[in-house]
């Protein structure tokens, strides 16, 4: 299939796919004109992809797992030793994370209720917009 097929069953932009394959995530055949030519598997892929990113992995990591991962369908499974150490260092990479970000949440709202009602009472009527 061509790039706008692939946009389309992947609802990814053809610059996003274009990346993927900078990236080596993608590896689209050449037809003797330039055009790529994608297999089936790779809507499969690019949704895998898709899924790695909004898991937090970034693509250098993803194109390094990827070959390692099998699929079950639509699910990958870890099958190799070497991806489950990395997987397990990237979510220890995401808690501690996710740690940093509720501690700064934490000062915040600690900061936020010295305020005086007053200065509450204004903030809040700066957020509502005016009739």
């Amino acid at each position: 299939m061509r790039i706008g097929e692939l946009e389309r069953r992947t609802r990814v932009n053809r610059r996003l796919l274009r990346y993927y394959e900078e990236q080596d995530l993608l590896h689209p055949e050449r037809t003797p004109s330039g055009y790529r030519e994608y297999a089936e598997s790779d809507v499969a892929t690019v949704r895998h992809v898709r899924s790695l990113l909004a898991a937090g992995l970034s693509t250098t990591t993803i194109a390094d797992l990827l070959p390692c991962m099998g699929k079950d369908g639509e699910a990958l499974i870890a099958d190799c030793p070497e991806l489950l150490l990395d997987l397990h260092r990237e979510r220890t990479r995401i808690q501690a994370a996710i740690h940093e970000l509720e501690t700064a949440r934490t000062t915040l709202d600690m900061v936020i209720a010295t305020a005086p009602p007053e200065a509450e009472l204004a903030a809040r009527a700066m957020l509502t917009p005016a009739s």
